[in-house]
């Protein structure tokens, strides 16, 4: 025991995943078993993320947090997320006349914006139901990007967005997809059109919160653009490998 008690921890973490390995090769069925219990654990602690960030009272289903958190960890992993502590998720299970983009801080267990967020114009009307990566198609690409570096541009400030996901919106900075403000994101565009104005397949936000969501979310942040698509749902690795 006084040995056992002078090994590295790391050593231990080792000889731990080798005894589960040598374990997991005698009994597959309990391997599986262990998988599953893991498996649960983490949605387990999901739901306990997603109750103390009231996202249900915000609007958001759970199912949406869970592929959220899925992906992000997936993309933690490979080095390409700068800040992870940092996500934004766009919802687009729900209508454009609500508040369905959320930027949260999962270290403090806070939503820092909870808004009004536009798809393309081409997406449909006061849903999001046509998706695209090519170019000139005023469409929105769901799937997951990572943020990129600030700018002035035509629509003032703006933050450039690179798309992670091959053949589903790996197109964004070519197709100059980034976040920007625009004037018909706001109340007056759904009490006149009865949906949210649309954007050329940009995710553009309210003019009076652009500086405050792009300074929070630039330069290495997960952004998460949720469709219940079963097209998208279908061929996303990051949600199903």
């Amino acid at each position: 025991m006084p040995i056992m008690k002078k090994l590295p921890i790391l050593f231990l973490a080792v000889l731990a995943s080798f005894l589960f390995i040598f374990a997991a090769k005698k009994d597959p069925v309990a391997a599986k078993r262990a998988t599953m219990v893991s498996a649960g654990k983490i949605v387990e602690t999901n739901a306990v993320l997603f109750s103390e960030l009231h996202l249900s009272e915000a609007g958001m289903n759970q199912t949406v947090f869970n592929s959220a958190l899925q992906g992000l960890e997936k993309l933690d992993s490979t080095g390409v997320i700068r800040k992870d502590s940092i996500i934004t998720i766009i919802d687009f299970s729900q209508p454009s006349n609500s508040k369905r983009l959320y930027v949260l801080d999962l270290a403090s267990k806070q939503i820092l914006f909870n808004t009004l967020v536009a798809h393309g114009r081409n997406s449909g009307s006061l849903w999001t139901s046509s998706f695209s990566n090519s170019m000139s198609s005023l469409k929105s690409s769901p799937g997951f990007y990572v943020t990129g570096e600030t700018y002035m541009g035509d629509n003032g400030y703006s933050l450039r967005l690179d798309g992670l996901e091959k053949n589903i919106n790996d197109n964004a900075r070519a197709r100059s997809i980034v976040i920007h403000g625009a004037p018909y994101v706001d109340q007056s565009s759904i009490n006149t059109l009865g949906f949210l104005g649309r954007s050329w397949g940009c995710p553009a936000i309210p003019m009076s919160l652009r500086e405050g969501i792009i300074n929070t979310i630039k330069d290495g942040t997960c952004l998460f653009i949720y469709s219940p698509d079963k097209n998208y749902q279908r061929r996303s690795t990051l949600l199903n490998s």
